[in-house]
């Protein structure tokens, strides 16, 4: 024997889900579709264009090159710096111990470079730095270098 009450409504399971979690999603249209692709291409080819000019205007670079031991108290690196050539730039020198502790730090100003007798039009000069250092040195690096502002 089973009892109904006979003021509840039987509503289908398919209506009652619906209510419950909302109705069944829309398929993208094909309109839509190709404007999200064409969106994603146009942010893809930006961001590939603004990485390609901004590594490409670099200001200033430079590159290890060597470094000597003088003595327990000075050390010598050498680096080349590219950048513009009628453009001053500084770089900060350091000397390490075994330990990777510094033992020796200097900025060194670069002025403007002549471009007579360069390939790359003086762009590119190469720097002998030398270093006081509080106890012997194992290494001496560039630990950056960037263009000094000309309106100071």
């Amino acid at each position: 024997m089973t009892s109904e009450d006979p003021s509840a409504t039987h509503v289908p399971a398919s209506t009652s889900l619906a209510n419950r979690y909302g109705g069944q999603k829309r398929a993208m249209t094909r309109k839509t579709k190709r404007n999200i692709v064409i969106a994603a291409l146009v942010v893809a080819i930006g961001l590939a264009a603004y990485v390609a000019t901004g590594s490409a205007q670099a200001p200033v670079t430079f590159k290890d090159i060597g470094y000597s031991t003088v003595d327990d108290t000075q050390a010598e690196v050498d680096y080349q710096v590219t950048k513009s050539p009628g453009a001053t730039a500084k770089c900060a020198i350091k000397a390490l111990d075994s330990k990777f502790a510094v033992v020796g730090w200097e900025v060194v100003e670069i002025g403007s470079n002549e471009p007579e007798n360069t390939p790359d039009g003086g762009r590119t000069t190469i720097q002998r730095t030398t270093l006081r250092t509080e106890s012997p040195a194992v290494s001496g690096v560039v630990d950056n270098c960037w263009i000094v502002d000309s309106g100071k």
